[in-house]
């Protein structure tokens, strides 16, 4: 028998949809933000930071790197309880996305800090620069040209990731898409439509990036 796709019956839940779409924007613009300044600190506390620093920074992002993401999110929103702290879905599901942002942009920007020639780093030394001042004008900028890209993808990554986030009730895109796959039993066309959805957020948040990139990061200083 020949399957008769339906899509009309998806989109009356439109309202579900938009829904969805606005939190999965919601948690990948705090998410996103504040998971890169995560990155930042763990690139310096690893480079530039003190010695007692280091270790904890290495050991954070070692764990957060080789544990699964829904297994992180799980921790926080079913783990903490136990210790007497309770949050919201939504403010768990961002927390997860910080944590775990916040371990891989770590190494990402810890990579394009590295790059920086030693010359330049002696030169400020020379002037007296402190080490967050040589940190913050000599090292942050010329090492995010250089990794701009790659931090972007683990950006996109992890929006893509938020989908496990229905797994604790954040009413995101894939929440949307289950709940109306449980309504209306066309669980091909939701599916089909938050394939769809998910792929022009992914493109759109790209243009995005790359415009920051353009603009704050890679765009040369005039006099």
């Amino acid at each position: 028998m020949a399957y008769q796709f339906d899509f009309l019956s998806t989109l009356d839940y439109t309202d579900i949809i938009v829904k969805g779409v606005v939190t999965t924007i919601e948690l990948i613009a705090i998410g996103g933000v504040l998971g890169v300044a995560v990155g930042i600190f763990g690139a310096w506390a690893r480079t530039q930071g003190p010695g007692w620093l280091k270790p904890i920074v290495s050991a954070y992002v070692e764990m957060i790197r080789n544990t699964p993401f829904l297994v992180q999110l799980f921790f926080i929103f079913f783990g903490l309880p136990s210790l007497n702290v309770h949050i919201s879905e939504i403010s768990a599901a961002i927390l997860a996305m910080v944590i775990n942002l916040g371990a891989y942009s770590t190494e990402i920007i810890r990579a394009g800090v590295q790059a920086i020639p030693r010359g330049q780093i002696e030169a400020a030394q020379s002037l007296s620069m402190s080490r967050m001042q040589i940190f913050r004008h000599i090292i942050l900028r010329p090492a995010l040209q250089k990794i701009w890209p790659a931090l972007s993808s683990q950006v996109v990554i992890v929006m893509l990731g938020s989908a496990v986030c229905s797994q604790i009730a954040v009413e995101e895109l894939s929440f949307a898409a289950n709940y109306i796959q449980g309504r209306n039993f066309r669980a091909f066309e939701a599916y089909i439509v938050a394939t769809a959805i998910y792929l022009v957020l992914s493109v759109l948040l790209r243009q995005l990036l790359r415009l920051i990139g353009q603009t704050f990061i890679t765009a040369r200083r005039t006099a």
